[in-house]
């Protein structure tokens, strides 16, 4: 339980930083439209009914208490997984909570908005990458993680 303690921050600092830069995108987004910043980056405010790349954001609006259910059902494992950790677990306990503070940011957005806002447009001409956030990206990096750590990769031989 108390290595559990030990990562929570990180969880904390992704939703935080998450939900600060949502609502700062959709504040100035929505005064001032699209910013470009690059020659293949912008900021672009999207509201995304559905899931990871746009999926079942067509649908009828069932899909937002599924995703709802989802996102509650994986921070209580994602919470339950961490409380059983041991202390040299670095990589699964950081991989774990970036999923864990992604998956609350975004559940928040579902919670109070009915949809995810997300903001960052990464293109190359005419073709873009689905729209994402702070939170999906900490989910990314935390799923990396987590395929580090079931691939035993970065962890020392015991002999």
């Amino acid at each position: 339980m108390i290595v559990m303690w030990r990562y929570l921050w990180i969880a904390a600092v992704v939703f935080v930083s998450d939900q600060l830069t949502k609502f700062a995108a959709a504040d100035y987004l929505t005064r001032h439209g699209d910013v470009l910043l690059t020659s293949f980056l912008n900021f672009s405010l999207v509201h995304n009914t559905g899931a990871a790349f746009g999926f079942l954001s067509s649908a009828s609006g069932w899909q937002n208490i599924f995703f709802i259910v989802v996102a509650s059902v994986a921070c209580i494992v994602i919470l339950w997984m961490t409380w059983r950790l041991a202390a040299n677990d670095l990589v699964l306990g950081a991989g774990l909570m970036l999923v864990l503070g992604g998956a609350a940011g975004n559940l928040t957005d579902r919670l109070f908005h009915g949809y995810v806002i997300d903001f960052v447009d990464v293109y190359y001409r005419a073709w873009h990458w689905p729209a994402f956030n702070v939170a999906d990206s900490a989910i990314t990096v935390g799923a990396v993680l987590l395929a580090v750590d079931a691939l035993g990769l970065g962890r020392k031989n015991k002999h």
